[in-house]
């Protein structure tokens, strides 16, 4: 039986959260991260994932449900715009699932951002390529990092960050544009999404 859409979203995050805390998430943790408000039809996924061998269930248990085996069909999401408070991989934010094993990036959880515009184009990303990157919300100085800058803008940007004396500064890859810099409370205006792990560039129609 060919599993669903949201069954594969269902299985790369246990995945990821297994590989990452060393231990499977509770159903509620598997909410959260999907951004589901019942845990009613989670469960009627579970069951049918169950049933195809993809998961195992210790009854009793906070943490029951494991994954069996990875899936054999992988990929990365692609998002879309994405809300202040929403999480990444919300179904509302999905716009395709391209077809790459995300452990080519170095890493079992990954989601792809369609760039806009030329900010970054001095680090050779262009208008149009899909910015790879792995989830964090910390990052070091120097590390390019998809935010969202709460209040100002709508959707997701890529930028340099830069830590200096304790305020957080956004570079572009492009003089063009200017740096943006965030002190005292405004600094919790960035939220970091992740880190830039690789760049798709698909053919130009």
């Amino acid at each position: 039986m060919e599993i669903t859409t949201r069954q594969k979203e269902i299985l790369s995050f246990i995945g990821s959260f297994q590989d990452r805390e060393g231990f499977p998430p509770s159903l509620r943790e598997i909410c959260q991260g999907l951004g589901l408000v019942s845990a009613g039809s989670l469960l009627k996924h579970m069951r049918v994932l169950e049933r195809e061998g993809y998961l195992t269930c210790v009854p009793g248990k906070k943490r029951a449900w494991k994954l069996t085996f990875r899936p054999s069909s992988v990929f990365i999401p692609l998002v879309g715009q994405i809300a202040a408070g929403t999480p990444i991989l919300a179904q509302e934010n999905r716009e395709e699932d391209l077809p790459v094993d995300p452990r080519l990036f170095g890493s079992d959880s990954v989601f792809a951002l369609r760039v806009r515009g030329d900010s970054m184009k001095d680090e050779c990303i262009r208008d149009g390529d899909l910015a790879i990157v792995k989830p964090q919300v910390e990052a070091e100085s120097g590390d390019i990092v998809a935010v969202l800058i709460e209040g100002v803008e709508s959707e997701a940007t890529l930028k340099i960050l830069r830590k200096r004396n304790g305020d957080l500064e956004l570079h572009p890859a492009n003089p063009s544009y200017p740096i943006r810099r965030f002190t005292g409370p405004d600094r919790a205006k960035v939220k970091i999404l992740g880190k830039l792990v690789g760049v798709i560039r698909r053919p130009r129609p």
